[in-house]
């Protein structure tokens, strides 16, 4: 089993900017190293689609994701993603109900700070996306999320259900 993983930015691959502006044109990733680093053995393909903190992924932007994932072969599929508009995303490629397991994670801390959650919720995804039945999911500290009820908690930093 063969997992495709799509990097968009977002503070797992340290692209953190204030602006959409500051944001360098890069297109590398730093997902191999934490994968290595997470000593993760699974059998995967990394390909950048953009390196952008979230809050400048538009519909467009999002509109990429989604053929990237339809396009695919893999029917397994990661997607790194800044955590503050990852629900969005989420929400979109659910609605188009793809034949595919589709995790996204992220982390709230940068990949080379002490208190990173970002070699974790990778693993996380790796698991959730072998274990998991096709849809879209939110993978993040320890907990999964349908694509249909989950928001980021703005105050607490976690993710959570939507609806009670």
């Amino acid at each position: 089993m063969k997992i495709r993983i799509f990097t968009t930015g977002g503070t797992i691959d340290d692209c953190d900017y204030n602006s959409e502006e500051k944001a360098p044109k890069i297109s590398y990733t730093l997902l191999k190293e934490i994968a290595k680093q997470s000593r993760i053995t699974a059998d995967y393909e990394v390909e950048v689609l953009m390196s952008k903190d979230s809050r400048f992924i538009t519909d467009k932007g999002r509109k990429v994701i989604l053929d990237k994932c339809k396009k695919c072969k893999e029917d397994k599929i990661i997607i790194t993603h800044g955590t503050a508009t990852m629900a969005l995303t989420a929400k979109l490629l659910g609605k188009e109900n793809l034949n595919k397991t589709i995790i996204l994670t992220g982390s709230a801390y940068p990949t080379n700070k002490k208190k990173s959650d970002a070699l974790f919720n990778l693993g996380f995804a790796f698991a959730s996306a072998q274990l998991l039945p096709n849809g879209v999911y939110a993978a993040m500290n320890g907990k999964i999320f349908s694509w249909n009820n989950v928001k980021k908690n703005l105050k607490t930093g976690f993710f959570e259900k939507e609806k009670s």
